[in-house]
C-alpha cells in the first residue's frame, strides 16, 4: 500500500499537479540558520511534530498546520528532479509574509522511500520528516 502512496505522489506531481490535493502527516522537524559569516550551521537534532501538511494544486497552496499555521501559495512547480537516491518535486513559493522560500519534498529511495518536506529560505531551512 504504500508503494502505491508513493507512485500516486509522484504520478501526481509529474502530470497535472494543479488538480489534486495531497496530505501527509510529520513524525519530527530539525532546523538551520545562517551564522554571521553567511554558512550553514548543523541542523538541530530531530523534535517530535505530530503536524499535517496539504499540498493543494486546485489552489495553488501548500499549508502546514503548526501551532502558527503556515500558508504557502505556490508561484510555480518545478520539474520532478530523479536519481538512484533520491527524487525531489520542487515549489517556489511565497509565504503569509511575502517572503520567498523554496520547497521539497524528496523521497529517499535507498531508506525504503523515506520522505522529507523541506522549506528553504534564504536565511533558515526547515525539515520535516513526513509520512501518508
Amino acid at each position: 500500500m504504500k508503494s502505491l502512496y508513493f507512485f500516486l505522489f509522484f504520478a501526481f506531481l509529474s502530470v497535472g499537479s494543479q488538480a489534486q490535493t495531497l496530505t501527509f502527516k510529520t513524525s519530527s522537524v530539525s532546523v538551520t540558520e545562517k551564522n554571521e559569516k553567511g554558512k550553514w550551521n548543523k541542523w538541530s537534532e530531530f523534535v517530535d511534530a505530530d503536524l499535517i501538511i496539504t499540498i493543494d494544486g486546485k489552489k495553488n497552496r501548500i499549508v502546514v498546520n503548526s501551532p502558527d499555521i503556515q500558508v504557502f501559495t505556490i508561484k510555480a512547480y518545478g520539474e520532478k528532479m530523479e536519481n538512484e537516491d533520491q527524487k525531489i518535486v520542487p515549489f517556489d513559493c511565497v509565504d503569509n509574509n511575502g517572503s520567498k522560500c523554496n520547497i521539497l519534498v524528496i523521497t529517499h529511495k535507498k531508506e525504503n522511500n523515506r520522505m522529507q518536506f523541506y522549506i528553504n529560505y534564504s536565511e533558515v531551512k526547515f525539515v520535516y520528516n513526513i509520512y501518508n
